[in-house]
């Protein structure tokens, strides 16, 4: 049963027969065998078929809800058990807002100085793709806005506030400034993350409500792209203090606060609502309250 309940998962995510039968790593037909012993099984259609997979029926997505909570707490007993054998071992893995990608490492070094066979993936994603990779089992945890938009039935912590500065040159506009407001931030050609981003939202959301319209000269959905324009001495964005610290300023560029209003947005980690934890997620949590309260 378990098994099949995969397949499901993986036809959910991938939306398409054959990458979900490699993502398994079967054949096409036997994953498409597995699919319907599970439909004979329950006396039900779950599947939409057609030329190609057509979507989940209303039946099939009540019993994907239940296989992500089946598989979830399979998976978590199995690490469990294997944790008791031989101390915590294993793969974790976690999708986090461009906008804090530089504080993993604060998160991650000091895990694995605790335990040493734990291996990570850290994937940079979008916050409404952090959500659906969490609810399809494709990462342990997420981190990401806390109090922005809704979020869903998820278990969070707490990490650190993302606070916002104009990132200029000293011989911009107001390179020479101690700080600068949401209005006047408007006034700029700015470079920021696209559209999809939650912190591009965020952004646009504060020049709107001070009567500026976002119209930035340039887009990207990299942080590091964003930089790079902005050390040219010749683009100004708009970034969170923590990830323009990181990438290190030249003595041409200044990290300046913006007020009138100012505000900051509550970053965390997300991790599935499962009781217990897998022991991989529990040492996680653990480093995100020590991180917090140091």
């Amino acid at each position: 049963m378990i098994d099949k309940l995969e397949f499901l998962l993986a036809l959910a995510r991938e939306r398409h027969f054959g990458r979900a039968a490699e993502s398994c790593g079967i054949t096409q037909p036997t994953f498409s065998a597995g699919i319907k012993q599970l439909e004979n099984q329950f006396g039900l259609l779950l599947v939409q078929r057609g030329s190609r997979f057509g979507g989940f029926t209303p039946e099939g997505e009540r019993v994907l809800e239940w296989a992500r909570r089946i598989v979830g707490d399979s998976r978590a007993m199995k690490q469990e058990i294997d944790s008791l054998k031989r101390g915590l071992v294993g793969h974790l893995r976690i999708a986090v807002i461009p906008s804090a990608l530089p504080m993993v490492a604060q998160l991650t070094t000091p895990y694995r100085a605790r335990h040493q066979n734990v291996r990570f993936t850290v994937l940079s994603r979008t916050s409404i793709e952090i959500l659906q990779m969490l609810d399809d089992l494709e990462i342990d945890a997420g981190i990401s806005y806390l109090d922005n938009e809704p979020l869903g039935r998820v278990t969070t912590v707490p990490i650190f506030r993302e606070q916002y500065r104009l990132v200029t040159s000293k011989n911009d506009r107001f390179g020479d400034r101690a700080s600068v407001t949401w209005a006047e931030v408007g006034e700029l050609p700015l470079c920021l993350l696209t559209p999809d981003m939650q912190n591009r939202r965020i952004i646009d959301r504060m020049l709107r409500s001070v009567g500026a319209n976002p119209a930035p000269t340039l887009e990207s959905n990299s942080m590091i792209v964003l930089f790079a324009h902005v050390r040219t001495g010749r683009w100004s964005s708009i970034m969170s203090a923590n990830i323009a610290e990181t990438l290190g300023l030249s003595d041409e560029i200044r990290l300046i606060p913006v007020v009138d209003p100012e505000i900051s947005q509550m970053i965390g980690l997300i991790v599935p609502p499962r009781e217990p934890t897998t022991p991989l997620v529990t040492a996680l949590i653990a480093e995100a309250r020590r991180f917090a309260t140091a």
